[in-house]
């Protein structure tokens, strides 16, 4: 009795230390002792199933000042959304590596949150979002990781102006890399399927942002740039995908804008369209579908089967249908 009122008052205690109705974390729930509902005379209870992981998920800005990025090569998916003004920003999704630093750390959008009920209780490390749209995040099923929450994970640099230069330390925030198990996007990977039409290169734009992205021979892997110029990291290192996808979808106007009075628009990433994937220097014309925000996105050749991914880093870039 005296272990069961001990481990009751260290949740309420636990509970009371999180704030903006965050769940709590790994460091938290494990200095808890565990629970033991069995009676006297029976069988210990049965192990309680292992918990879906839950991958690490980044606003990373890429305006031209927040040029060059850190740990973005490291990423097992890239998302690349339209924001205010006709710019764009990248959601990096973390799971099987988790680079010592990552950023320059941005806001979210409200478009942020349907994107990201596919996984598990995300991670969701962000500089901050709208005023009127934090409840929002803060109602969402995922775990927020903000500057001012986290003070120890995150750090300003000294080769940028603010707000260009917010740094996430990643090993503060998890304390063990999510895994593979933990990308439940709907990506299948395997060999390409027969067809497809040959591809050096291609671009997406944006009313204020382009992506261009050129197949490399050598390296097996489409080379990144943005705006016209080669993305490379900090590190000087060339970020690059296995695939490329060109997400056709709804872009419509959300109920926020930016202080600048910019509406924001709002990224329909549920429902089904068409899509380009680009993997092993070919395009292919495929279709995609999601239709639940709990699910991942399915891509599927013009015959019905399965878009197969190259292995390796993949982008998506959502493109106005």
């Amino acid at each position: 009795m005296t272990t069961t009122l001990l481990a009751t008052l260290l949740v309420g205690a636990a509970a009371t230390a999180c704030t903006r109705g965050e769940p709590l974390d790994d460091k938290q729930r494990g200095d808890m002792p565990p629970r033991t509902d069995g009676t006297a005379g029976t069988s210990a209870p049965a192990s309680p199933a292992p918990r879906a992981a839950s991958p690490l998920v980044v606003k990373i800005d890429n305006v031209p000042g927040a040029r060059p990025q850190t740990g973005l090569d490291a990423a097992d998916v890239v998302y690349a959304e339209q924001v205010e003004g006709g710019l764009s920003r990248l959601m990096a999704v973390y799971a099987t590596r988790l680079p010592k630093a990552i950023g320059p750390v941005r806001s979210a959008r409200e478009s942020d949150l349907e994107l990201l009920r596919q996984f598990h209780k995300p991670t969701l490390a962000f500089s901050g979002a709208q005023k009127k749209l934090l409840p929002l995040i803060d109602s969402a099923p995922l775990q927020t990781a903000l500057p001012e929450d986290k003070t120890n994970a995150y750090y300003r640099g000294t080769d940028k102006p603010q707000p260009h230069n917010l740094y996430l330390r990643p090993q503060r925030l998890l304390t063990a890399t999510p895994g593979a198990d933990a990308l439940t996007t709907g990506f299948r990977y395997g060999a390409a399927p027969a067809g497809g039409t040959a591809e050096s290169t291609r671009t997406v734009r944006f009313p204020e942002a382009r992506f261009t992205f050129d197949w490399s021979r050598d390296q097996r892997r489409w080379l990144v740039s943005m705006d016209g110029t080669p993305t490379v990291t900090t590190g000087g290192k060339r970020v690059s995908a296995s695939t490329v996808v060109v997400q056709y979808v709804n872009i419509r106007k959300s109920r926020y804008h930016d202080y600048l009075g910019n509406i924001t628009p709002y990224t329909e990433t549920v429902g089904s369209g068409t899509a380009k994937v680009l993997r092993d220097g070919k395009a292919f014309d495929v279709a995609w579908k999601r239709p639940l925000a709990t699910g991942g996105t399915e891509f599927t050749t013009p015959s019905g089967a399965p878009m197969n991914f190259a292995e390796g880093q993949v982008w998506v870039v959502f493109a106005r249908a």
